[in-house]
C-alpha cells in the first residue's frame, strides 16, 4: 500500500504515522497486516520528525501544500492508494486538493471535525446521521462546507472520498481542558500545583469524550484501503464519557493535590472573551455541549476497533510527560491574568448581592 499523508506530524497524525511505520516492519506479519510492505510518503515543510531508529523509515516530500504549482511538481507522477490531507481548513484548500489528487489515488480522507455537528444538540447521542449545523463557530462551518463539497465530487463524478470526524483527540503533549489559553495547558496545571483556583465552564457535569490519539490511529488505519469507506463520513472517538468535573479532578489527583476550582457560566465566558480567547467557538459551539459517540458505524467497518485508554490513565501518562519535557513547559501569563480577573469578577458579583 502507497500512501501519501499531508501534514503528518500533528496531534493525531503523528500517531497513525508512527503506528504505520511499526506497522511497515513486522515483516513476519505479510498475509496478515495490511501495512506490513506499505510506502508512506509525508508532504510537508520538513519541521517535525515522526520515525526512530527502532522502526522503519518514510519518504519525506518537502513542500508548501499551499503551493499548488509546487506541489504538483514534487508530486511528478506518484500515484497511491491512499492520500490523507490533515490540515484543510477550507473550501479553497478541498478544492486545490481535489485538483491535485483527482486521479492520483484509490481514496482519498478528509479530516472533519466532529464540531460540525448541529448546536445546540437536538439528542446527547451522536451518530454520523446527526445534522451538521453549527452557527456558533466558523472553523466548524468550514469544515462543513469542504464535507459538502467533496461529498458532491463522489455523488457526481466518483471521487473516492472518505470523510474522518475526530472529536477532542489528545496526546502525551497536552492534558485535556475546557478552558485554556492559547500556549496550551500548562499554565492551567501549574496553578493547580500551585494550588490557584481554576475555571472549569458550565456546572462540570456535561458528558464529554477525550480520545487517546492512539486509539484514533486504530480506528483510523481500519478505515484505509476499506472499500466499504468509500463514500462514507464516519467518526472516529473512545466510547467512554466523562463529566468535565472529572477531567480535573484526574489532573489534580496525578499532581497529588487537591483541586480548587470555580464553575463559570460558558455564555459568561463566551462574552468575556475576544479575538484572543474565542470561547464562543470552543465552549457554545462545542465543549458546553453534553454528548456521546455511538461508534457502531465505525465498529461495522472496523470489526476490531476499540479504544482501550481511559480517560484518568491517560491524562495521568500526559501530565508525566509534561513535567518530565521542560519544552512542554509554556507559561501563559496573559491567560493566567484573564483567569484572575474572572474569579475577581465572580466574587465581586457574589458580594454585590450579598452572599459573600
Amino acid at each position: 500500500m502507497r500512501i501519501l499523508f499531508i501534514g503528518g506530524t500533528g496531534t493525531i497524525s503523528t500517531a497513525i504515522s508512527r503506528s504505520i511505520l511499526k506497522a511497515a516492519a513486522c515483516r513476519d506479519s505479510i498475509g496478515v497486516n495490511a501495512f506490513a510492505d506499505c510506502e508512506l510518503y509525508l508532504l510537508n515543510r520538513g519541521n517535525r520528525n515522526v520515525a526512530d531508529a527502532n522502526i522503519a523509515s518514510y519518504r519525506q516530500i518537502v513542500c508548501d501544500i499551499n503551493d499548488e504549482a509546487a506541489a504538483e511538481k514534487a508530486l511528478g507522477d506518484l500515484q497511491f492508494d491512499v492520500v490523507c490531507d490533515f490540515i484543510i481548513f477550507s473550501l479553497e484548500q478541498a478544492k486545490r486538493d481535489y485538483r491535485l489528487f483527482k486521479g492520483r489515488t484509490k481514496q482519498f480522507m478528509y479530516i472533519s471535525s466532529a464540531s460540525a455537528y448541529q448546536k445546540p444538540v437536538g439528542d446527547y447521542r451522536i451518530t454520523e446521521g446527526t445534522p451538521l449545523a453549527n452557527p456558533y463557530w466558523e472553523y466548524s462551518r468550514n469544515k462543513i462546507l469542504c464535507e459538502e463539497f467533496f461529498m458532491e465530487k463522489y455523488r457526481t463524478e466518483g471521487f473516492p472520498i472518505t470523510i474522518i470526524r475526530p472529536s477532542h483527540t489528545y496526546d502525551e503533549r497536552n492534558v485535556p481542558m475546557g478552558v485554556h489559553g492559547n500556549k496550551g495547558s500548562w499554565s492551567v496545571i501549574k496553578r493547580i500545583m500551585e494550588g490557584k483556583t481554576v475555571m472549569i465552564h458550565g456546572d462540570g457535569t456535561s458528558l464529554w469524550t477525550l480520545t487517546h490519539n492512539s486509539d484514533f490511529a486504530k480506528g483510523f488505519m481500519g478505515l484505509m484501503g476499506n472499500i466499504h469507506a468509500i463514500g462514507e463520513a464516519v467518526q472516529i472517538t473512545s466510547d467512554e464519557s466523562v463529566t468535565w468535573n472529572q477531567v480535573y479532578e484526574a489532573i489534580a489527583k496525578t499532581l497529588g493535590v487537591e483541586l480548587h476550582a470555580i464553575h463559570v457560566s460558558s455564555e459568561f465566558l463566551a462574552a468575556c472573551g475576544d479575538e484572543t480567547y474565542d470561547f464562543t467557538g470552543s465552549l457554545i459551539g462545542d465543549k458546553a455541549n453534553s454528548v456521546v459517540f455511538v461508534n457502531s458505524k465505525l465498529k461495522r467497518l472496523v470489526p476490531s476497533f476499540c479504544a482501550t485508554v481511559r480517560a484518568d490513565e491517560g491524562i495521568a501518562n500526559s501530565i508525566r510527560y509534561i513535567l518530565a519535557h521542560p519544552e512542554c513547559q509554556q507559561d501563559d501569563p496573559d491567560f493566567d491574568a484573564f483567569t484572575d480577573r474572572v474569579i475577581a469578577a465572580r466574587e465581586k458579583a457574589i458580594a454585590a448581592i450579598g452572599r459573600a
